[in-house]
């Protein structure tokens, strides 16, 4: 493994910095509320406290707290997926591969089938069936594969794939058993999308998120050690098998959070880290915390977009499509596609 200068690290936290700040201070101004109420608007009403003007409102009750949101979705996704590609070494790897979006989904389905009412701390009660799923696929999953053995992660993967296809098969089932209006709300909740839920809520989801974030990004030195080999990892002193179940249980806990907060987003844990290795490295020190900017900066961008571009369209054939919005989860695969096809014709060469 290459040694990490101090000053490369430094430098790219700086610059991590500056790129989450820049989305932090834009957001207020990008939105489809109001487009007579831009970005200065916003700040100006935050400046002299104005929290009663339209702009202030718009800004940061409905805009700002929906870029959090995804801020945060996508760190955890970008960082999650870097974890796994390194501990499966597999660049196909996701957050997703040991079923959690499926099992998610699931719940949420379960839920809108039953017409789930109920709320715990402002939580709806989709969002807890969502978490609730996802964390039963996660047990599964450690069941059938831990047992009295040591797993492997060949065993966790075909464990995961099974799950994630058995979930498939039930969601499919509970929507050919419901009314077009249920089915509707499955399919658009199963899309994925960052919503607008306010700054208090947006900031609630942080103890959910920062546990995982903390765990993670402290294992990088064991990770480097396991990309190598498991042999040469257990020789300097790495405990294999506790790494592999910290980081996967950390890892599958963040991801159902935010299946449970935005759906099922795909794409992020995918691509993002791939980016991040062509752009820094494999070095897990930094590659680590870049899958992670890079995936909270990609997601919001995606976000953007996902409000925007159908105003856009709009505009080029004169009909009134501003207030239209895209699911998240769509736009991150239409830019996803063409990312991740780039990367493996590059990597091809």
């Amino acid at each position: 493994m290459t040694r990490l200068s101090p000053a490369r690290y430094f430098g790219f936290l700086g610059l991590c910095t500056f790129l989450l700040l820049a989305v932090i201070l834009i957001s207020p101004g990008i939105g489809t509320e109001s487009h007579h109420f831009g970005l200065f608007d916003a700040w100006r009403s935050y400046f002299q406290r104005d929290t009663d003007a339209l702009a202030y409102r718009i800004g940061f009750v409905l805009r700002m707290p929906r870029t959090l949101l995804a801020l945060q979705a996508g760190i955890t996704l970008g960082l999650c997926g870097a974890v796994f590609q390194t501990l499966f070494r597999n660049p196909l790897a996701t957050p997703y591969t040991l079923g959690v979006a499926s099992g998610g989904s699931l719940g949420a389905v379960v839920a809108i089938k039953i017409g789930l009412q109920v709320s715990l701390f402002g939580v709806s009660g989709i969002s807890l069936a969502a978490f609730a799923g996802a964390l039963l696929v996660i047990g599964l999953v450690f069941l059938f594969t831990r047992g009295a053995r040591r797993f492997t992660t060949t065993e966790l993967l075909l464990a995961g794939v099974t799950m994630g296809l058995f979930c498939s098969a039930m969601m499919m089932f509970i929507q050919y058993l419901s009314t077009e209006r249920q089915t509707f709300a499955m399919v658009r909740w199963m899309m994925g999308s960052v919503v607008s839920i306010g700054m208090k809520e947006s900031i609630s989801n942080l103890p959910l998120f920062l546990p995982s974030w903390l765990v993670l990004i402290l294992s990088a030195k064991s990770l480097n050690q396991y990309a190598i080999g498991e042999e040469i990892a257990r020789s300097r002193g790495v405990h294999v098998a506790r790494l592999q179940v910290v980081c996967i249980l950390f890892a599958s806990l963040a991801t159902a959070a935010v299946v449970a907060a935005c759906g099922p987003i795909g794409f992020v844990g995918l691509v993002v880290p791939q980016l991040a290795a062509l752009i820094v490295g494999h070095d897990c020190r930094i590659l680590l915390p870049a899958s992670a900017l890079i995936g909270g900066v990609f997601l919001a961008l995606c976000d953007w977009i996902s409000q925007l571009v159908l105003g856009w369209a709009g505009a080029l054939i004169d009909q009134p499509l501003g207030s239209t919005q895209l699911p998240t989860g769509v736009v991150t695969a239409i830019v996803g596609v063409p990312i991740f096809l780039s990367l493996l014709y590059r990597r091809s060469q």
